[in-house]
């Protein structure tokens, strides 16, 4: 005696699965019409649009991968991740289902150009062609397909070509901004004020070509709103001179206003999460006030360091002068720039160079100054009379 099935075991026959393959079968008896030339064609053109959505997405996928371990710019990786699920989202099992390589005549196919790829940019520029390339023939051959592929396929096109610019840009930013910086000699530092944008004006027209801009927290009656606009018209100023414009502490005031990087305290993020948020390419300095902290800051890869404070001074209340001993300690192990700092000026700058630096970074030797053109002009004068040591 046979058991009754429960609703559990019940098989629903297949004529009932209500699938688009179940509704194309011919009724029994039913001829089945031969092929078409123009099934024939849609289907390779499902094959078409498979292939350059997997071509884009993988294209897409490696530059991803470059700015992610290499660039270190999560913002560029964010920005090819989302065009990636874009295309997936568009990306129909129609298609999918049209592929079959096998009989793909081009499958395989090279080109000797893909074996002579000169390092990790060559790569990065070839895979930005390809997704560039395929998002085309999908825009075109998309046109008369169901949805929106032929749209997400123009849109996130023309987003590839701006991100692919500001990669060629982190490629020539990052040489660039270093070779600029290892050419300073004078690094001005100034604060809050309305004076202040005069001040570094009279500055660049002097040569001054490194400036930062530090406006710390607890700044009476300052608003980070004011903080952007003065450091983005100091930004402005120093890129019509050609100058390096660097924010003290605040990586997301240097990234708001497209800093060329940012000065760190002892006390502030860890160089290797700087790095992280700003990328390769921008300068990473830090200041520090013994041997032990310049040793640390070289392991962790920071562009530059300051060296100080040399004397005491107002703007930094409370910390003991290092003297001129620390400046010849890393007059002979800094391998990188280091900026001598605290109550340098004119008079004070001779001993400071006597000692082995070649560079320094002033508050008040220019800000509080009569003419600060002229005061910048006289430390230059100073500085470049002595013959660079680094």
């Amino acid at each position: 005696m046979s058991a009754t099935p429960t609703p559990t075991d019940a098989v629903t026959p297949a004529s009932a699965i209500p699938t688009t393959a179940a509704q194309d079968q011919p009724a029994p008896g039913q001829e089945v019409p031969p092929p078409t030339e123009e099934t024939d064609q849609q289907q390779a053109v499902d094959r078409l649009l498979d292939a350059n959505l997997d071509r884009a997405r993988e294209g897409l996928r490696v530059l991803e991968d470059w700015c992610r371990f290499v660039l270190e710019r999560p913002d560029l990786v964010a920005r090819l991740k989302d065009m990636r699920q874009r295309l997936g989202c568009v990306h129909d099992e129609r298609y999918k289902l049209a592929r079959h390589t096998a009989t793909d005549p081009a499958a395989g196919l090279g080109h000797p150009a893909q074996e002579q790829r000169g390092g990790g940019w060559a790569v990065v520029a070839a895979n930005a062609a390809r997704a560039q390339e395929a998002l085309r023939v999908l825009e075109e051959f998309g046109r008369h397909r169901p949805g929106a592929l032929a749209q997400e396929a123009a849109a996130i096109r023309y987003r590839l070509y701006d991100l692919e610019t500001e990669l060629l840009q982190a490629r020539l930013d990052g040489p660039a901004r270093r070779q600029r910086l290892a050419r300073c000699r004078l690094y001005l530092i100034v604060g809050h004020g309305p004076a202040q944008e005069a001040v570094v004006e009279a500055a660049l027209h002097a040569g001054v070509r490194l400036v930062q801009y530090r406006a710390k927290e607890g700044t009476a009656g300052l608003t980070d709103r004011q903080r952007l606009l003065e450091a983005r018209a100091l930004r402005q100023r120093c890129a019509a001179h050609g100058a390096l414009f660097i924010v003290n502490d605040r990586l997301d005031l240097a990234l708001a206003v497209g800093a060329d990087g940012v000065h760190l305290g002892q006390d502030d993020l860890p160089t290797a999460e700087a790095r992280r948020l700003l990328g390769s390419d921008r300068l990473i300095g830090r200041s520090t006030h013994a041997l032990p902290q310049l040793q640390q800051a070289l392991a962790e890869g920071c562009d530059y360091v300051g060296v100080g404070p040399v004397q005491a001074t107002p703007t930094k209340p409370g910390k003991a002068p290092v003297g001129l001993d620390y400046v010849r300690q890393a007059a002979q192990q800094c391998p990188i720039p280091f900026f001598a700092i605290g109550g340098i000026d004119a008079s004070t700058l001779p001993a400071v160079l006597a000692a082995g630096a070649s560079r320094v970074a002033v508050v008040r030797a220019i800000t509080a100054a009569a003419d600060p053109g002229a005061a910048s002009r006289a430390l230059l004068e100073l500085l470049h009379a002595q013959e660079p040591r680094r």
